[in-house]
């Protein structure tokens, strides 16, 4: 008798073989013959029944660039319930396509982490390169889900916590994993869908009290899978590290780099230092130095720290936490520049001429001991003429020099154009308890400017070393805005007055142009928001793209190797360049350099993701006992099931639904970014002042629900439900678009049409 392959094995073959998936084919490939083959189709039958194949004719595999047939892994749906898909086998240089899946109403329903295959078409649409259409479910990744567990006789069932989902998960009794009832749980897809048509899960990890202050993050780390505890092994070979000696290390402890961070900053990656440049030969000059963290000597190529943190691809930041892309022994003790004690660094020593033009710039690996650790309030107040204590003995040695040197910088920067946009930042402040004290708008300091500047230069250095040496190393790549989204900015400016000219290639200057022509004015917060929407979404890249929004041409990550990996491969590539020894790039470094971009860029907009989600659950629990509350804000958003508002006060976004809008079907336009009344004709879009009333804040989901009461100071209808119109356009007195059938009335009708046919299939 022929040994069979387990069921994990089939599932490989099938994932890796994605065009020879017929029993026929899967019995060759493991040598079942005879009657071997029935045990063979069992095993089939029952992975199809557990969900993790779904039987579909056969089809072929045209392999060329993103193939015809392809097999995808599907991702979370999105704001708007869309299925997107991360192509497997995506070879190709550049960004990865972008794969919308555009289900039928006979397909499975399909969740995040399963693997398809798919028929791809060539699409040019604004947020999608490709639509894939299924062709059979080849595997899955337990689909985890985040919710409140409410007991049950039989087990109980999982309340989602997302935002829009309503679709609960049996549990049964002995996989509910000792919860109790009302408990946030963190579960995993268990099996098909139970008899009462929900799908099954079982509990895998017990979260606590939904209510309580920690839970907010801790939601958002375990819903979005950001890896949270360090494993034994990566702990023991941080704790097990000692301090970098002097031994093949530039001096540099008597030179006073000062670290300048927020107040509550847990750690210290970077400190500078300006003096005035002595030679002749460029008056009004600087000598800068920007000293970084040497992570790179104590995360070594294939060790397990690094392995972990390549996983983590960066830090992620929370109000009340942060999870750490390096063991606490080195993001806040070996690597952080304390004040008082030697620490390894990697330098750069910059030359910059009055007008703030950098003239020269060298690299060093060094041992640094900083004098202070200052935070961006004290420097500013100490410029402006009120030192404490810490500041008061740095105020002329090194913190005048500081602002003299950013003054030539700020004047560079003026002349290059980076874009400007103003989008004030806020802050979520917490109480000891971990409640929301209040929501703040952070305010940007010249000392906050100062150090942005000085950062990007030495972005700078480290590219155009690496360049220079003919070093491999990861890039932070910024595309200029597509032609589509160009000219959506286009219409809304001059919608609002304003001009955004054609026919010349398009650099920041003239989107700085538009925003300044906007500024002070009501439209003013309507450019800023259409030009950020306008903008693609930067990444890493082993090819050189340039930065478009700071109008540099090479630009790499160097500064933050505490929290982001890209630092790290850039630091190891500058040991590398220059000889400093065995710890630079290692060859799987560089095999890997594409993926680990690819992979660091995934890494990257999941923690923002995160981190939104987080602050929208703690905006929703600040508001929610203000229920029937008044506020003013924005049109920050246009979708075809609503509109959002972001308040004024707070910054807080919240749906209006469209069927709150008056008694009337409303056309969605996505180009135009618009919603229209089809009787009164009234237009919605971005930037619109509105008025509105709270009805709904939700601290568990981070949803929030607003009434519209005025739009642009005008009275908006209240009525009953509506719909949106996606058929031809209304105009003001054209007659209303017609309504779909209503699922009943789908239902009956199909039901009669079964009826007659079973009747006419009678002798």
């Amino acid at each position: 008798m022929t040994q069979l392959p387990t069921k994990s094995q089939i599932l490989e073959w099938i994932s890796e073989n994605p065009t020879q998936t017929s029993k026929r084919e899967i019995a060759k490939a493991f040598g079942i013959k005879g009657a071997d083959r029935i045990d063979l189709k069992r095993l089939l039958k029952e992975l199809e029944a557990e969900g993790h194949l779904e039987k579909r004719k056969k089809t072929y595999r045209d392999p060329d660039r993103l193939p015809p047939v392809s097999v995808l892994q599907v991702k979370a749906p999105n704001d708007q319930g869309d299925l997107f898909a991360q192509p497997l086998e995506w070879h190709g240089e550049g960004v990865e396509p972008v794969v919308l899946i555009v289900p039928r109403a006979s397909d499975p329903a399909l969740g995040e982490g399963d693997r398809i295959l798919a028929r791809l078409q060539v699409v040019h649409e604004e947020d999608h390169n490709y639509e894939a259409r299924l062709i059979r479910r080849i595997g899955a990744s337990p689909r985890r889900v985040v919710g409140i567990f409410r007991k049950g006789a039989e087990g109980g069932r999982i309340l989602p916590i997302d935002k829009g989902s309503d679709k609960e998960w049996q549990v049964a009794a002995d996989a509910a994993g000792g919860a109790r009832d009302g408990e946030l749980v963190e579960a995993e897809q268990a099996g098909p869908k139970s008899r009462l048509g929900l799908p099954r899960a079982r509990i895998v990890l017990r979260l606590g009290d939904p209510s309580e202050p920690k839970a907010v993050s801790l939601i958002a780390i375990h819903q979005h899978g950001i890896p949270d505890d360090f494993p034994p092994e990566v702990l023991a070979e941080a704790d097990g590290m000692k301090p970098a000696g002097l031994k093949g290390r530039e001096d540099l402890r008597d030179m006073p780099l000062v670290t300048i961070d927020p107040w509550d900053a847990r750690d210290h990656d970077d400190a500078v230092l300006a003096q005035p440049d002595d030679d002749p030969k460029n008056p009004g000059g600087f000598v800068l130095w920007v000293a970084i963290a040497d992570v790179a000597h104590y995360v070594t190529p294939g060790s397990k720290i690094d392995v972990e943190a390549r996983k983590r691809g960066n830090s992620s930041y929370f109000p009340d936490r942060v999870v750490p892309m390096l063991p606490d022994r080195l993001s806040g003790d070996l690597c952080s520049l304390h004040e008082g004690v030697p620490r390894a660094c990697i330098a750069v020593r910059m030359v910059i001429d009055a007008e703030g033009n950098k003239r020269s710039h060298r690299f060093v690996r060094g041992l640094m001991r900083s004098p202070a650790s200052l935070s961006y309030q004290q420097v500013q107040a100490a410029m402006d003429g009120t030192p404490d204590e810490r500041t008061g003995p740095l105020l002329e040695p090194v913190i005048r020099p500081l602002f003299g040197a950013y003054k030539a910088l700020a004047a560079a920067r003026d002349r290059r154009q980076p874009l400007d946009l103003d989008l004030p930042e806020r802050k979520v402040v917490l109480t000891e308890e971990g409640k929301v004290e209040s929501v703040d708008f952070v305010e940007r300091l010249d000392a906050h400017r100062l150090i942005e500047d000085f950062m990007v230069l030495a972005n700078v250095a480290a590219a155009e070393t690496l360049i220079a040496k003919k070093t491999p190393l990861l890039f932070r790549v910024h595309e200029e805005p597509p032609a589509d989204k160009l000219e959506s900015l286009r219409d809304t400016a001059e919608a609002a007055g304003l001009v955004l000219a054609k026919g010349q290639v398009l650099k920041t200057r003239h989107l700085n142009r538009l925003l300044h022509d906007a500024a002070g004015g009501d439209e003013a917060e309507l450019i800023n928001l259409a030009t950020l929407r306008s903008m693609t979404q930067a990444y890493y890249s082993p090819k050189n793209f340039g930065h478009f929004g700071l109008a540099l041409q090479n630009y790499a990550h160097f500064t933050s190797p505490i929290r982001r990996y890209a630092d790290l491969v850039v630091h190891r590539a500058l040991i590398t360049a220059h000889g400093w020894g065995p710890d630079g790039l290692s060859q799987q470094d560089l095999e890997t350099l594409e993926s680990t971009a690819q992979h660091i860029s995934d890494t990257e907009r999941r923690s923002m993701m995160a981190e939104r989600d987080t602050t929208d659950r703690y905006l929703a629990a600040y508001l929610s006992d203000r229920l029937g509350a008044e506020f003013t804000g924005r049109v920050s958003g246009i979708a075809k099931f609503g509109l959002f508002v972001k308040l004024d006060e707070t910054g807080a976004d919240g749906l209006v639904p469209i069927s709150t809008l008056g008694n009337e079907y409303f056309h969605f336009d996505r180009d135009a970014g618009t919603l229209m009344g089809a009787d009164s004709g009234r237009i919605i879009g971005l930037g619109q002042r509105a008025r509105v009333k709270l009805v709904e804040a939700a601290p568990v989901t981070g949803g929030i629900a607003f009434e519209l009461l005025e739009l642009d100071d005008e009275t908006v209808e209240q009525g009953g439900r509506r719909r949106v119109s996606r058929g031809r356009k209304p105009g003001r007195n054209g007659p209303s678009p017609r309504r779909k059938p209503a699922k009943a009335q789908k239902k009956d009708a199909k039901t009669r049409r079964k009826v007659s046919r079973q009747r006419r299939a009678k002798p």
